[in-house]
């Protein structure tokens, strides 16, 4: 016989920072919201929390206010995609295998870098995912 432990899980230390996490603009990979991710941190006594979402910055204001409204300090970031040798190269089965890289902006420079970076790989690396 086994006994349920119907205590409330451990809050996380406020110390420790996620910094690899999707939102629901992370296409078919997550669902919450970035208010719901603002409010879990939140309810997890999180000072800090970053949004990586997948090829993309969608989500990245949304994320900011929602992050802002809860008094949690927010990492703007993204989870690219790298193209194994260049993201012209655009052969079938040649890009098989794939590199994920989490890149995360320390100022508002660094967010601007971001942006440049997901729209090169739309424009000129895009091949089934954007691509570096």
């Amino acid at each position: 016989m086994s006994e349920t432990n119907s205590s409330p899980s451990p809050k996380i230390s406020s110390k420790f920072v996620h910094l690899h996490v999707h939102s629901m603009y992370s296409l078919l990979n997550a669902v919450p919201t970035p208010k719901e991710l603002a409010q879990a941190a939140k309810e997890d006594g999180q000072e800090t929390l970053a949004v990586t979402d997948a090829g993309a910055l969608y989500g990245a204001i949304d994320f900011y206010k929602a992050c802002i409204k809860e008094g949690i300090k927010p990492i703007i970031g993204l989870d690219a995609f790298l193209a194994p040798r260049t993201r012209h190269d655009k052969e079938a089965q040649i890009d098989k295998p794939r590199s994920r890289l989490v890149l995360l902006a320390k100022t508002f420079a660094g967010y601007q870098n971001l942006i440049q970076l997901v729209t090169t790989s739309n424009m000129e690396g895009f091949y089934y995912r954007p691509r570096l």
